[in-house]
C-alpha cells in the first residue's frame, strides 16, 4: 500500500514536498497523544506542536463543525468571533495590544517585516544563524534554516544562537553596526524565542533583555515570533518572551492556535499598528475568518480550562529530569514540553529519531549539526507518556551508540 502511494505522490506532487523519517508514515488517524497508521499501529506523537490540546479534540472539532454549518465568510463583514476572540487573546498579554489574524506564521511574519519597515524606515533585518520564520518570499530570506540553495537578502544579518559562551546581545550589537556601516538603516530584530531550529536554547531566563535594548536604542523594532513556543508550550508562561521580562514591539504566532486548523496572526503594541494602519490597508480572505476563530477560541478555552500550562511545566521538568540520565546524551535543554536533548553528531541523532519511530514514538532533530532531538509533545502529555519516551529513546540510543 504505501510504495504505490509514495509513487503517486513523487508523479503528482512537488519535488519541493519532503517526508519524515526513513520509512515514511501513513497516517489514518489521531487521538490524543496517539496516531494510527492505516496497518493499525499506534505511535506516540512526541512531536506534533501544531496540536497542543491532542489530535482531534473533540470540543475544538465540535467548535469548528458548528461554525462551518452555520457561515464563513471574512473579515470585511462584521462577526463576533473574530472580535470575542481578539479579547480573549490580547487578555493573555501583559500589555497592550491589538491583533491582526492570517492564515500561517509565515504570512504573520512577512506583515511584521513590512510593518517594521513602515514604521522605522529601515530595512535591516537581524536573526539567528539557523532560524526559521517561513516560506514567504520575505520570510524564506530570513530563515537559513532552509538550506545554503535560499539566499539570506543583502539587508539581513546574521548572530550566533545563545549558547555556552555566546554572548547574544553582543552579537546584536555587532550585526547593528555592520548594518549601519553599509548604510543600512536596522529595522527589525527577529527571534524564535526557543531557538528551535537553532538546537533549542532556552535559559537563563531573561537573557535576551539586552538584545532587545540594543535594536531598540538602533531605533529598530523586535518581533518575538511565538509560533513554536507559544501559547502555554514552555509551562512557566502563555508566551516564550514572558520568560525573559521582555516586551516585544511585535509577537507573531501561528501552528498550534487553532490545534491544526490553519490560523495564525499578529499581535502588535497600538503605536506600532496605528503607525502601519493609519496608511496601509491590510486584508486577508482567509485571515481571522469565522470558522478560524472559532478553532482559535476553542483551543485557547482547552488550554486554560484543562490547565494545559500547568501539565507542560510538570510532566516537561520531570522527562527532561529522565532523558538527562542516558549515556550518550550530552546535554538536555529547554523549558515546559519544548526540549532538545543534545548528542554528539547528526548520524546518532538521525539514527535515534528513526529507530523510535521503528518503536512507535516520533520525534525529530534540530540545530545547525542537526545532532540535537527535538521533542515537543502535544500539552496533554501524561508523565505515563514520557515513560513511553524515556524508555523508547534509552533501547533507541543503545542501538544509535552501539552502531558509532
Amino acid at each position: 500500500m504505501t510504495q504505490p502511494l509514495l509513487e503517486r505522490r513523487h508523479q503528482l506532487l512537488s519535488p519541493s514536498y519532503r517526508l519524515f523519517y526513513d520509512e515514511p508514515l501513513h497516517l489514518a488517524s489521531g487521538r490524543g497523544a496517539w496516531l494510527t497508521d492505516v496497518h493499525g499501529r499506534r505511535f506516540l506523537d512526541a512531536y506534533n506542536n501544531v496540536v497542543p490540546a491532542g489530535h482531534c479534540h473533540p470540543r475544538i472539532v465540535a467548535a469548528i463543525v458548528a461554525q462551518t454549518e452555520r457561515l464563513n465568510t471574512h473579515t470585511r463583514y462584521l462577526h463576533d468571533t473574530i472580535v470575542d476572540y481578539a479579547d480573549a487573546l490580547l487578555a493573555t498579554f501583559p500589555f497592550p495590544a491589538q491583533a491582526t489574524f492570517t492564515c500561517s506564521g509565515s504570512e504573520a511574519n512577512d506583515l511584521a517585516i513590512r510593518i517594521a519597515r513602515h514604521v522605522t524606515g529601515g530595512d535591516g533585518l537581524i536573526i539567528t544563524e539557523n532560524a526559521y520564520h517561513g516560506v514567504t518570499s520575505t520570510t524564506a530570506e530570513i530563515s537559513p534554516s532552509l538550506g545554503k540553495s535560499v539566499n539570506l537578502g543583502t539587508h539581513v544579518r546574521t548572530v550566533p544562537a545563545p549558547g555556552a559562551g555566546t554572548d547574544f546581545a553582543a552579537g546584536v550589537r555587532s550585526a547593528i553596526a555592520d548594518l549601519q556601516r553599509h548604510g543600512i538603516r536596522p529595522a527589525l530584530l527577529v527571534v524564535d524565542t526557543i531557538f528551535s531550529s537553532d538546537g533549542i536554547f532556552s535559559d537563563p531566563a531573561g537573557f535576551l533583555a539586552p538584545a532587545v535594548e540594543a535594536i531598540h536604542e538602533a531605533g529598530g523594532l523586535f518581533l518575538a515570533d511565538e509560533v513554536q513556543p507559544g501559547f502555554g508550550r514552555t509551562g512557566s508562561h502563555m508566551w516564550g518572551f514572558e520568560r525573559h521580562s521582555i516586551t516585544p514591539d511585535m509577537v507573531s504566532m501561528g501552528k498550534p492556535m487553532g490545534n491544526g486548523y490553519p490560523v495564525a496572526g499578529l499581535v502588535c503594541q497600538p503605536d506600532v499598528i496605528q503607525n502601519f494602519g493609519s496608511s496601509i490597508r491590510y486584508f486577508n480572505t482567509f485571515g481571522g475568518n469565522p470558522v478560524a476563530m472559532a478553532a482559535a477560541m476553542a483551543t485557547l478555552g482547552v488550554i486554560q480550562d484543562e490547565n494545559l500550562m500547568e501539565n507542560a511545566s510538570t510532566v516537561g521538568a520531570y522527562l527532561r529530569t529522565q532523558l538527562a540520565r542516558h549515556p550518550g546524551i550530552h546535554d538536555v535543554r529547554g523549558a515546559g514540553l519544548f526540549i532538545g536533548a543534545e548528542l554528539a553528531n547528526e548520524a546518532i541523532a538521525s539514527r535515534v529519531v528513526n529507530e523510535m519511530r521503528a518503536r512507535g514514538v516520533l520525534i525529530s532533530s534540530s540545530g545547525p549539526a542537526g545532532n540535537v532531538l527535538k521533542i515537543r509533545p502535544p500539552l496533554i502529555f501524561s508523565r505515563e507518556q514520557a515513560d513511553i519516551l524515556n524508555d523508547t529513546a534509552a533501547a533507541a540510543l543503545e542501538v544509535a551508540l552501539a552502531d558509532g
